[in-house]
């Protein structure tokens, strides 16, 4: 066993009736719920990363909130490592490259929010860390964003990012579809 999934950010904070609900954060979760279940049915690693806002005028995440508290379709069971993050990369000050380099996990599978943001960043950061990462699309969601005064529509900012995390970072599959050897 050389792999672990990575959850980053799956938060209350980003489905409806949240501070910053993003399009398809539904559909995102009940993939991401698959794949930890498959996880979970295999013994492997779980790790759940937990973004909590400290900076000033921070609007979501933020602590003592019910927005902060992971999702309840993935939530962490007794035993699965839980690391709080404050900045996009979740490797940044969080502990999370020791604790896989303790493991002996050398592959990621990654699921999370935002496509566009922490997934993004994380993805690459993994790479960068000598990591073989596989990247789970339908367990992402992200939002739209401006550019030059348009917006771009949700769909695209993800479909964007996934393509280049595709290109190079990692590999793109379904949350039903084989994945590497552990």
């Amino acid at each position: 066993m050389n792999r672990a999934l990575l959850l980053i950010d799956l938060q209350n904070d980003y489905f409806p009736h949240g501070r910053m609900e993003l399009v398809g954060a539904e559909a995102a979760v009940s993939a991401a719920a698959r794949v930890l279940g498959r996880f979970r049915a295999a013994g492997e690693p779980v790790v759940h990363i937990q973004h909590v806002s400290v900076q000033p005028g921070a609007t979501f995440f933020l602590p003592g909130t019910e927005g902060l508290t992971i999702h309840p379709s993935v939530a962490p069971l007794l035993g699965e490592t839980i690391l709080t993050k404050h900045f996009p990369n979740s490797f940044r000050d969080t502990g999370l490259h020791a604790h896989f380099q303790g493991l002996d996990l050398t592959e990621l599978v990654v699921c999370g929010m935002m496509s566009h943001m922490c997934v993004d960043t994380t993805v690459r950061a993994a790479f960068d860390l000598g990591y073989t990462v596989t990247l789970v699309p339908a367990a992402c969601a992200t939002r739209d964003l401006v550019f030059e005064g348009q917006t771009i529509p949700a769909a695209a900012v993800h479909g964007a990012y996934m393509a280049a995390l595709g290109s190079v970072f990692a590999a793109l599959r379904r949350p039903d579809d084989p994945l590497p050897a552990g």
